[in-house]
């Protein structure tokens, strides 16, 4: 069964730019031949990494969005990894990705309408009821057994 990706690579900023389009299209000859489709390869260029990787602090991104099996999803990204020029790879499922983002806006939206079914211009007590429902449920406190078991050692 075939699923849509998202490919993001930095790869290694010693390699000269020009040969990064050639380079990544010899990895995904691998979807190719297993019978996948490659929608979009977008190269970011040469981009400040937030960390060092491999004492290096640039890296050259590209993102591909491409449709292939599960297999040789695996394969392509074993192959990357093989790879000294490429520094790190992440593979998405797309339609994941998109149910997240949904799932935030049906949160979102949720929000408004409950600002807005409340009336409040200033939207403070909104506020409140939103970080409420995001605490997290409070967790027995340790301490106090701590200090006793403290006292009854001494």
């Amino acid at each position: 069964m075939t699923h849509q990706y998202e490919l993001m690579v930095i790869l290694d900023p010693a390699i000269d730019e020009r040969t990064v389009a050639p380079s990544l299209d010899k990895f995904l000859n691998v979807i190719r031949n297993d019978g996948g489709t490659i929608e979009n390869v977008d190269i970011w260029g040469r981009r400040r990494l937030a960390y060092e990787i491999q004492k290096k602090s640039e890296g050259i991104y590209a993102v591909v969005n491409f449709t292939a099996t599960s297999a040789s999803t695996l394969e392509l990204d074993r192959q990357l990894k093989l790879s000294e020029a490429v520094l790190r790879t992440k593979v998405l499922r797309a339609e994941e990705a998109v149910a997240r983002a949904a799932a935030v806006k049906a949160e979102d939206d949720k929000r408004a309408a409950r600002k807005a079914a409340s009336g409040k211009s200033d939207g403070k007590a909104d506020d409140k009821a939103d970080k409420a429902e995001a605490k997290p449920a409070s967790k027995p406190a340790a301490k106090p057994a701590a200090k006793a078991a403290k006292k009854d050692a001494e």
